[in-house]
């Protein structure tokens, strides 16, 4: 799945605010506004050299915008994802006049690309730990032994462990080693075993496996396995294995063939033949609000009927309750319980287990990233309320007071924290842009004195600065050369010297009201109006 762009990252630099036109300016006044700003910024109109200096970076930033702006396929990528949807690599091999939609997906697969690239650079650790724990003490009586006991505490221990994990490393495009290992232990007596699997994917519609396996229980494996979609609706797994020990070599074979019945159902058909031989058929439908499944097994020695139901909350914990039924030759068992998100990586969750002859049974679930911590603890051998009551209640009590005193301080802190880097983060770049403001405003100033400066020149006039008339007007003082001007030629001089002190004044005023700062002083102003 492509990776989409986070939205502060899309909004890293604005290249139209820069220019100074809208979204939807056309290749003209993209072009008239650069030509504008390049003759404002442009380094070599500016002597003093600081003045110079932030002229420069400006001529730089307003080059750069222009440069994706005026381009349609990179001001479709802009509009699209942004300034960093220009760094994705590929970009430059991509044929010109696509339409936007062409481009999306164009990013999409560079993306993919990318993430795969990325892959290839590291593993995918995944692993699972299982502590279980034998309670059956705090509800079970066993008559006049358990009155006896001294002090009455109830025993409770871990009476079996189990630690897996498994390592992914890419070597090539096509191939992946699997390295995996696991340790279990049960009453005292436990094994390890490890375990090399080779996968090569061998076109776009399957790959193949070979593995290899010791341990110190069942011995050596060997093992292959291979997953082929038949078409687009249907696809077919078939796996064998040859299991060496004291007893002999213990062949097995597992198929599955699966089928989508529809858009959020699947249909799988799997057979089984080896030490426990069976046939099993099943249905999934997942929805986005639901999961439903409906099993059903024939086999030796477990032959079951299973239904499951699980409902999914719309809500930012994204949280799930669901029940199941089984049913078959070793009893009946019904579970329920729920799970949900407690930050960004972690889901905790609690099933409760009620059946006969199993008793009653609590499971606890973390998941940590891909780190999986599973807790089932044993509480009864038989059918107690009260053993159902506290498993159910329990963990609800426990959750609520976890999530008061240590997960919402925690969120708490963190999101304090982020905000805190974002007020650091926009502060520095608040400051940056009003830098560059004020850079802008002194050229800007800079270039407006040498305007008024050129038409002084090229005209012969000064202005006579604080001598003021009663009625408030500005006392001009014109050479004789301008007195002796026919009356078309100084009403001509007149019109361009007031045009020029317009504008003066109304870039004056929107500079005011845009909160930039005052382009003059109030005693220049009031001699100009």
């Amino acid at each position: 799945m492509a990776c989409s762009l986070d939205e502060d990252e899309i909004s890293n630099d604005d290249y139209y605010s820069l220019l100074n036109v809208r979204r939807e300016a056309t290749q003209e006044e993209l072009k008239a506004a650069y030509r504008r700003l390049c003759m404002l910024y442009h380094p070599d109109k500016h002597r003093d050299p600081e003045l110079k200096r932030q002229a420069e970076q400006l001529f730089n930033l307003v080059h750069e915008a222009y440069e994706v702006l005026s381009d349609p396929q990179a001001r479709a990528i802009y509009d699209i994802y942004g300034k960093r949807g220009l760094d994705v690599e590929g970009w430059e091999v991509v044929e010109r006049r696509r339409s936007p939609a062409e481009i999306r997906e164009e990013y999409e697969r560079l993306q993919r690309e990318r993430e795969e690239r990325r892959l290839q650079q590291r593993t995918n650790p995944k692993g699972m730990i299982s502590v279980g724990v034998d309670a059956t003490d705090l509800f079970d009586r066993y008559d006049e032994d358990y009155e006896d006991a001294v002090g009455g505490v109830p025993h409770i221990e871990i009476n079996k462990m189990h630690i897996s994990q498994s390592i992914e490393a890419p070597l090539t495009t096509k191939d992946t080693a699997i390295l995996s290992g696991s340790l279990s232990t049960h009453n005292g007596n436990g094994g390890g075993s490890i375990n090399l699997a080779l996968r090569r994917v061998t076109s776009a519609k399957g790959w193949g496996e070979v593995e290899l396996g010791a341990g110190d229980t069942h011995g050596p494996l060997f093992g292959m396995k291979i997953f082929r979609n038949l078409t687009p609706r249907c696809f077919a797994t078939a796996q064998c294995g040859l299991q060496f020990s004291s007893r002999g070599v213990r062949p097995g074979v597992t198929t599955v063939l699966a089928r989508h019945l529809d858009k959020n159902t699947m249909g799988y058909l799997q057979w089984r033949w080896g030490v426990q031989s069976s046939m099993n058929t099943s249905i999934v439908r997942d929805t986005k609000s639901s999961h439903f499944t409906f099993a059903v097994q024939l086999g030796i020695p477990h032959t079951f009927m299973m239904m499951s139901y699980q409902y999914k909350f719309q809500d930012e914990d994204q949280t799930k309750i669901k029940g199941s039924l089984k049913s078959g030759f070793f009893g009946t068992v019904v579970e329920y319980g729920a799970e949900r998100k407690i930050s960004r990586h972690s889901v905790v969750g609690a099933t409760v287990s009620v059946g006969v002859p199993q008793g009653v049974s609590l499971k606890v679930k973390l998941n940590r990233a891909s780190q999986t911590y599973l807790f089932p603890i044993h509480l009864t051998d038989q059918l107690l309320p009260s053993a159902v009551f506290y498993a159910t209640v329990g963990p609800l009590v426990f959750y609520l007071a976890i999530q008061r005193l240590v997960i919402r301080p925690y969120v708490r802190a963190q999101k304090e924290q982020n905000l805190e880097k974002q007020r650091q983060s926009s502060a520095s770049d608040i400051a940056r842009k009003k830098q560059e403001a004020e850079a802008a405003v002194l050229l800007m100033q800079e270039s407006v004195r040498r305007i008024i400066e050129a038409e002084e020149s090229r005209m012969d006039v000064k202005v006579k600065h604080g001598n003021l008339t009663q009625s408030g007007s500005v006392e001009l003082a014109f050479p004789q050369c301008l007195r002796q001007m026919s009356g078309r030629k100084r009403a001509m001089f007149s019109g361009s010297l007031e045009r020029i002190i317009m504008n003066v004044v109304e870039l004056h005023q929107e500079w005011t009201e845009a909160g930039v700062g005052p382009l003059l002083t109030q005693r220049h102003l009031q001699h100009l109006t």
